[in-house]
């Protein structure tokens, strides 16, 4: 009994230092408990925890993940994360609220993402699940935590109207970027739930692996916020989410990627005549109609810097392997 009281005090002392965790989950309305850090300790004295839509985690500290545990499978939901038995319903076109309770880190980008699982969530392998990213928001002249703080800590995602029905995995993560100009420094903060999108939806999404998500170098991760003169964030991880374009495709052949990068090289800073998207997943709007605020071009060069860099990798590998088959 002296034991179970020691262990309380100690997680009561952990959490009145520590970060943040998911406190609530709403899909269109309906309110959802996410799981908390005494389950961890319900569990381990075997006793009964909730059925929740929320994964659970082993974090007693509702820490974070760090950049060198980026290709580990903690980067999906958190610290040894296991689904949720209960999956919560969100139609297409609606919109789903993420409640994080006292948030402290305002210096952070808020970004969703969700995996199709194929079946019930609450089965799904952890290592299985592909992620796209539905929602992002970084810099503006105002970071992304900052507005989720001034909005009763909550962040809201819109699901993309077009997005096929089924059982999906939603991630949504915080990252704190306080230490974030040091190597290792950023401060990952993943939270899962199980959601069935309804809907007349049709594209089917692929996505990439949790440990595809991030690199620990990427100009998202390593970044210092505090930088004189900084104006602007490169969003880390893939691209987001465009209408009719849910699967990224193979390169089918050398010659298209060098003339692609060559292309792209040449290509300066992206206008409002060139603009073909905005930040609001799964709408495109014509050139006359693109944004033109400083921080949506930003993000736009951003994506194109990453496609490029993507690329130029790709090429460099291609070539390297001519120059190995010319020298046998």
């Amino acid at each position: 009994m002296r034991q179970n009281y020691i262990t309380a005090a100690l997680a009561m002392a952990t959490q009145a230092w520590a970060h943040g965790i998911l406190g609530e989950i709403v899909t269109d309305g309906v309110r959802h408990a996410a799981f908390q850090t005494d389950y961890i300790y319900r569990k381990q004295n075997g006793n009964p925890t909730p059925d929740l839509i929320a994964w659970s985690t082993e974090s007693l500290d509702r820490g974070y993940i760090e950049p060198n545990s980026m290709s580990t499978l903690d980067i999906n939901c958190h610290v040894n994360a296991e689904p949720g038995a209960l999956t919560a319903q969100v139609a297409a076109g609606g919109q789903v609220d993420f409640f994080w309770p006292d948030w402290p880190h305002n210096v952070s980008p808020v970004l969703t993402y969700i995996a199709p699982c194929e079946g019930d969530c609450a089965f799904v392998d952890k290592s299985a699940l592909r992620w796209t990213k539905i929602d992002e928001a970084g810099y503006d002249g105002q970071w992304a935590a900052e507005k989720l703080i001034a909005n009763n800590f909550t962040w809201t995602t819109t699901v993309p109207s077009t997005i096929a029905p089924g059982n999906y995995v939603f991630r949504n993560e915080i990252i704190n970027l306080h230490s974030g100009a040091e190597p290792n420094g950023a401060q990952l903060y993943p939270q899962c739930v199980n959601i069935e999108i309804t809907g007349t939806g049709t594209d089917v999404v692929k996505g990439v692996p949790g440990v595809d998500l991030y690199q620990a170098d990427d100009a998202g991760i390593l970044f210092d916020p505090y930088a004189k003169g900084m104006s602007s964030y490169p969003i880390p991880g893939p691209e987001l989410y465009i209408a009719g374009n849910s699967a990224s495709q193979p390169i089918p052949s050398l010659a298209p990627t060098i003339s692609r990068v060559l292309e792209a090289s040449s290509v300066g800073i992206v206008t409002s005549a060139t603009a073909t998207f905005n930040n609001t997943a799964g709408v495109s709007v014509p050139p006359s109609a693109a944004p033109t605020t400083f921080s949506t071009l930003t993000r736009l060069r951003g994506s194109r810097t990453r496609a490029l860099a993507s690329r130029t990798r790709t090429l460099g590998s291609a070539i390297r392997t001519l120059e190995c088959g010319a020298s046998v």
